[in-house]
């Protein structure tokens, strides 16, 4: 296919695609699914090998969120049984993010529900990320807190932060209509201010919230000017007490070609695949791998995820390696600079780079996540038409009711 033999060219050469090639991508059959992944398969390992960054989620503060994010299951309004509860000590944030550094973690991503940090939080959080700086050495630590203030971003940088992740969700030109609390313009100024005070910058997307193509390719393309280095693909999971429960628009091809997408248009960014992938690509999770080079391990911030080992045992069987500590995710090019904004000519939105929280699901204003089903087996065994019955699926989402903000051992 032409279409596919240019993209790689243009992959490998850090050429930012067109458009209308980006369109092509999504409006590939599933026939030619394949096909697509093979290609974006070649610009992922000519970047990132076979390697896989393993990334935790520890959700210091659940529930109560002010925001009306629509995906959002600790959104104002909200009706999900999630688990609430206010700030965890820093002790106790440092105690959940040992158990996924200890399952293979790299990154651990600190995430607060909530329109956006006081001063006083960023303390809370400062605090949280020297007390695990200081017993895990080599450590990365994301934070994800929602809209910053000036001056913030610097005070997390001091602090030790590596990244902080604010993600854009959707095009600009829908995103009224799935949050109206907060504007797109704020979301952007957010990612800015992480950039200039030397965070990685972290931002993504959620796809499956009933966008066209079209919204996609502009979200991924207005992620490429912000020049993040990592970008999440959150994969809607429509929580039941959300206004987005009965939303299932996701199959497990459309997932694969969204993937392939972004990862043309961003060849050599940590591509990161986030909330979601167990309930929507299900069996077809591994070659999701040949497009990614970053996942989360475990549970999500209010949902289960899959076990932890059996993360593990999918990425040795598919060929892939966990990333290591001592491992640089980023390409040279992009390491040395810095991954600041316009660290390069090139283009696209690997024109920069890397990988903060990016978790998609559910908390605070910004770091959207979803949820996920309790185990593969489960998933996998749901039928993909089901999925589509208008109802909410309560049999595909299982709520966190373990690790963070419980006396129950994390899964990771």
């Amino acid at each position: 296919m032409d279409l596919l033999n240019t993209l790689v060219d243009k992959g490998l050469r850090r050429e930012l695609p067109t458009r209308e090639e980006a369109l092509a991508v999504l409006a590939t059959s599933d026939d030619d699914v394949m096909d697509v992944v093979a290609a974006a398969g070649k610009v992922r390992r000519h970047w990132f090998g076979r390697r896989v960054k393993l990334n935790y989620l520890v959700n210091l503060k659940s529930g109560l969120c002010p925001e009306d994010c629509s995906y959002c299951s600790q959104r104002l309004g909200s009706t999900a049984g999630i688990l609430k509860y206010t700030w965890l000590k820093p002790d106790e944030a440092s105690q959940a993010a040992a158990a996924g550094l200890a399952g293979g973690a790299k990154r651990v991503c600190l995430v607060a529900s909530g329109r956006g940090p006081t001063d006083r939080d960023v303390d809370r959080v400062s605090d949280t990320i020297k007390a695990i700086k200081e017993q895990n050495e080599g450590v990365e630590v994301c934070a994800c807190l929602g809209l910053l203030s000036d001056g913030q971003a610097e005070r997390l940088r001091e602090a030790g932060a590596d990244a902080y992740n604010h993600n854009l969700n959707t095009s600009e030109s829908t995103y009224g209509d799935i949050t109206t609390t907060h504007t797109y313009a704020d979301r952007v100024d957010t990612v800015t201010k992480a950039h200039a005070a030397g965070l990685s910058a972290c931002s993504g997307l959620i796809a499956g919230m009933g966008e066209t193509d079209e919204d996609l390719v502009d979200v991924v393309y207005s992620l490429c000017e912000l020049d993040p280095d990592s970008v999440p693909v959150n994969f809607l999971i429509p929580v039941e007490g959300t206004p987005l429960a009965k939303e299932w628009n996701l199959t497990p091809q459309r997932c694969l070609r969204i993937l392939a997408m972004v990862r043309f248009v961003c060849p050599d960014v940590e591509v990161r695949i986030a909330g979601g992938r167990e309930v929507h690509l299900r069996t077809m999770q591994p070659l999701a791998l040949h497009l990614a080079n970053s996942i989360f391990l475990g549970d999500y911030l209010t949902t289960e995820g899959q076990a932890g080992k059996a993360d593990l045992e999918m990425i040795a069987d598919a060929g892939f390696e966990v990333e290591g500590a001592e491992q640089v995710t980023l390409p040279g090019h992009r390491a040395t600079a810095g991954g600041g904004c316009g660290s390069h000519e090139g283009g696209g939105c690997g024109s920069q780079e890397s990988a903060g929280c990016g978790a998609h699901e559910g908390s605070g204003c910004g770091s959207h996540e979803g949820g996920v089903c309790g185990s593969v087996p489960a998933a996998a065994a749901a039928p993909a038409a089901a999925a589509s019955a208008g109802e909410a699926r309560t049999d595909l989402v299982a709520v966190r009711r373990r690790g963070a903000g419980t006396d129950l051992a994390p899964n990771a």
